[in-house]
């Protein structure tokens, strides 16, 4: 997403939340039971515990996928009594949101989620925020540093390429000679990269299939109709497309609409409610999209939770939670639409 509770983590996702998931007791033997529920505190139940102040920071929720960070963040944290959450403004300007940060850990908060306007430019906080003995969970955007945080968990770029081309390659694989476009994001983004370098890897295991046109976008519907309406000029026929994000495939399916084009099927990416609901509605060329699931706010502030109580992740038999967790991108299609209709976004 743009440089992303009302539930709990994305059925599909691999993605830890702390939660969410059951213990992790199995053995028969009441005594081995006993051992393993004394070593190990997991935050898997909804019981109040030790209370906690969440500090939270993000960006300027100037895009769905960032306003649906913020829900989740705000709704998952209601959900337990003894939890905190102070959260700032947000901000896309760097200096401001390092001086919101820096007003979190004056304040003393007990754990902080961060998901950084800028990673590279937010890391020398970060590392501040873990000197004065605040543990940093870092969403999504990472920092330059892993001495900056405790714990990062965020989408998989790469896979979100990997699964939208694979989605495309299978619906393609027996048409000779088949055309794909990409409607790409922000190309200085590295994300961006990551996803177009998924794409085209994936594209490589379909020796039929072409890509034939690339176009970036700026994850604006505005940009996105004005770019797929250019793509649609110079490209007569094709087969698929793949867009990288939903907010600005609004755009992209406004050009194809006025172009009167449906010879081609279009897959998004995020997971957007107005994507889904298309999805679900049949009636455009948008076939699916790809996953990149704002739930992940919500797990961050289950792991905040855990990090603040001193608790691991019931399911996982380490006493510690991860230090990394990627969730995964699910391709959400007319099949499999009910399941993931309740996690779509405005």
């Amino acid at each position: 997403m743009p440089e992303t509770s009302r539930r709990g983590l994305l059925l599909g996702t691999a993605a830890v939340s702390a939660g969410a998931f059951l213990t992790a007791c199995t053995s028969n033997d009441p005594k081995e039971k006993d051992t393993a529920a004394q070593s190990n505190a997991p935050a898997a139940d909804d019981k109040p515990g030790k209370p906690v102040t969440i500090g939270f920071a993000g960006p300027q929720a100037d895009h769905g996928w960032l306003n649906a960070i913020n829900e989740n963040a705000r709704s998952r944290a209601k959900k337990y009594s003894e939890v905190t959450l102070e959260t700032t403004e947000g901000s896309n300007d760097t200096a401001a949101q390092i001086g919101q940060v820096k007003t979190l850990i004056n304040k003393k908060v007990d754990v902080l989620v961060i998901l950084p306007a800028d990673g590279k430019a937010l890391t020398q906080v970060g590392l501040e925020a873990m000197r004065a003995g605040i543990p940093v969970v870092n969403l999504d955007r990472i920092f330059a540093s892993p001495q900056a945080y405790r714990c990062w968990v965020g989408g998989d770029n790469y896979g979100m390429g990997l699964n939208a081309g694979t989605y495309i390659g299978e619906q393609l694989k027996d048409k000779p000679n088949a055309k794909v476009v990409e409607l790409a994001g922000i190309d200085n983004l590295e994300l961006t990269k990551q996803r177009s370098q998924g794409f085209a890897d994936a594209l490589k295991n379909y020796s039929n299939i072409k890509l034939v046109a690339r176009q970036a976008a700026d994850f604006t519907v505005e940009s996105g109709q004005a770019k797929m309406a250019q793509l649609l000029q110079a490209q007569k026929k094709f087969d698929a497309m793949w867009n990288h994000d939903d907010d600005q495939g609004v755009g992209a399916l406004r050009a194809i609409q006025q172009a009167g084009r449906d010879e081609f099927l279009m897959v998004g990416g995020a997971g957007a409610k107005s994507a889904m609901d298309a999805i679900k509605a049949d009636n455009s060329v948008l076939k699916a999209t790809v996953l990149y699931p704002p739930t992940m706010a919500a797990s961050a502030i289950d792991l905040a939770r855990a990090l603040g109580q001193g608790k691991g992740v019931a399911g996982l038999s380490e006493l510690e939670i991860p230090t990394n967790l990627t969730l995964y991108s699910a391709v959400v299609t007319k099949e499999n639409i009910e399941q993931y209709l309740p996690t779509g976004f405005n």
